[in-house]
């Protein structure tokens, strides 16, 4: 069983029969962060005994790209949950604010759209810095929590 930050005992999912297939949207841009992004999500996932033919990894241009690819996967109907990983870094222009808003809105859309659990495993950081230390091989890593929030929440659903 795993512990989450309030040292309350969370029951980890543990077949596939229980989550169906899981789909990981990872932007390819800012690779050094989104690959480590990806890694903790698949720990993640392999720690929850979800076995790699049940997950579909796609990867996008750009963290703007990751909602259509999202909603192409929710409306596929194959999918029971679907992480979506990315890293947005602020330049010198309002793009990044343009970008992570974007993304974000489109992102929380899909969940109540499809009333399926779509994650925001996207980094907004001001810095490269930020943004390495969020996805370092650690359990911290935000790709980790990203593929736990979807395990959680597919969970809740089924509960309530």
């Amino acid at each position: 069983m795993a512990k989450d930050k309030k040292n309350k005992t969370r029951k980890k999912i543990t077949t596939k029969k229980q989550t169906g297939r899981i789909a990981v949207i990872v932007s390819t841009f800012n690779k050094e962060v989104t690959d480590g992004l990806l890694s903790g999500a698949m720990t993640v996932l392999r720690e929850n005994s979800i076995d790699d033919k049940s997950i579909t990894t796609v990867f996008v241009p750009g963290a703007y790209e990751i909602p259509l690819a999202a909603s192409h996967l929710c409306k596929s109907g194959k999918y029971c949950g679907i992480i979506c990983l990315g890293a947005v870094i602020k330049g010198e222009t309002a793009h990044f604010e343009y970008i992570s808003n974007a993304v974000s809105n489109g992102i929380m859309s899909l969940n109540l759209e499809y009333n399926m659990p779509v994650s925001f495993g996207v980094l907004t950081c001001y810095t490269g810095e930020q943004a390495e230390k969020r996805s370092a091989d650690d359990q911290h890593n935000k790709g980790r929590e990203a593929a736990q929030a979807v395990l959680d929440m597919i969970k809740l659903l089924k509960e309530i």
